[in-house]
């Protein structure tokens, strides 16, 4: 798996700390060693794009300026968990980030179809790395991307004055894990894609899943049918979790929301690993 000849330790004086990053991620634990290379290789391609890593922030940002400032002058105050008044900026924050690791997670995974439709995986597999290692490492870089968006969403949270308790450092871990449960179902998804228009299906997912996952209202605005059907939308549970670390709020359902983003993640990647490599095989 070859690198550019600019990302030379001679020519990159920063290559050693992409590396460190590239190392932090649990390989040997999601049982593909070997993905760590997979990290480094799109993070020695993106080093010198930083302002396209970070754009996928400044969507939510709008819509945080447009719905907690705009709409939330008409909304007034919301209550939170514990029954304190929240600001509905406050309260729709940690939802826009939920949906910015969504969504950050979904379009940087689907690419893995285009690369299986160029071969690059090809070239790849001449190396030790197993398919379960280039997708393992797809997902992870997905998932470092998401922490990225997390990051710089956190530090405009901050500049707004949205966070109301120190816990809300937990957002980071949360939004990637969010990332990962998004990254590895949408690989799943997308080895069962036979042209690009069935991205279309992509979308017929995601808009409802931001729209309809309590980002924007609390869910017991909905009627019961209603809410029973958001509970069981991933990016509800990622919502809540986030909103909860952000306000300091904290209650059982933390423990669920967490078991339900770890589930759904591990059962997208043994999935979407699984099929990857049948396709490489083909």
């Amino acid at each position: 798996m070859s690198v550019p000849a600019s990302a030379s330790p001679a020519t990159d004086p920063y290559r050693s700390a992409w590396m460190s990053l590239a190392r932090l991620a649990p390989y040997r634990l999601l049982g593909a060693p070997a993905a760590r290379f997979v990290v480094e290789r799109n993070l020695l391609l993106w080093r010198g794009q930083w302002v396209v890593l970070v754009s996928g922030v400044f969507e939510p940002l709008l819509y945080l300026l447009v719905l907690g400032v705009g709409v939330g002058g008409l909304v007034g105050e919301l209550t939170d968990a514990a029954g304190n008044p929240v600001a509905y900026d406050a309260f729709v924050a940690p939802g826009l980030l939920g949906a910015a690791a969504m969504n950050a997670a979904v379009f940087e995974t689907y690419n893995v179809y285009f690369k299986i439709s160029d071969k690059l995986y090809a070239a790849m597999g001449a190396t030790p790395a197993r398919p379960r290692d280039i997708a393992t490492g797809e997902v992870l870089w997905a998932v470092l991307r998401t922490g990225i968006y997390a990051v710089g969403f956190l530090a405009v949270m901050l500049a707004l004055g949205l966070v109301r308790s120190p816990l809300a450092v937990a957002v980071l871990p949360l939004a990637m894990l969010v990332g990962f449960a998004f990254a590895t179902t949408t690989l799943a998804a997308t080895t069962f894609m036979r042209t690009v228009n069935d991205f279309d299906l992509l979308q017929i997912v995601v808009v409802p899943l931001f729209l309809f996952s309590a980002t924007f209202y609390p869910l017991e605005v909905l009627p019961g049918w209603a809410q029973v059907v958001t509970t069981l939308s991933p990016l509800y549970h990622g919502v809540e979790a986030l909103r909860q670390v952000s306000l300091g709020v904290l209650d059982w359902t933390l423990a669920l929301h967490l078991v339900v983003l770890v589930a759904v993640g591990l059962a997208g990647l043994a999935v979407g690993a699984r099929r990857f490599e049948a396709l490489l095989r083909d």
